[in-house]
């Protein structure tokens, strides 16, 4: 099992893609195929099927997953911003 820089519960930045900028805690972490979901980042819809919760079926926004060398830390993000002299983001 290798090691990673984040772990589940750790605020994460988001530092490349569609969502870059946004902030979250992560809610899980996929070892095997490196990639964390990281609580309303990367929103994407899913249709459900007929069950007796959703007897019409239904469609559910859940997070998607984002690969781990997009995130860091938030505490090293604001780290480095106040190092290059830049205002610190609002926390989302």
């Amino acid at each position: 099992m290798s090691k990673f820089h984040v772990k589940k519960g750790d605020e994460v930045v988001i530092t490349a893609g569609s969502e870059k900028g946004k902030r979250g805690k992560i809610i899980d972490l996929s070892v095997k195929k490196e990639r964390v979901i990281i609580e309303g980042a990367k929103m994407m819809k899913k249709h459900t099927r007929k069950s007796q919760q959703n007897p019409q079926g239904a469609i559910v926004e859940r997070e998607g997953s984002i690969h781990i060398s997009n995130v860091v830390m938030a505490e090293e993000f604001d780290a480095r911003a106040a190092k290059r002299g830049q205002a610190q983001p609002a926390k989302a």
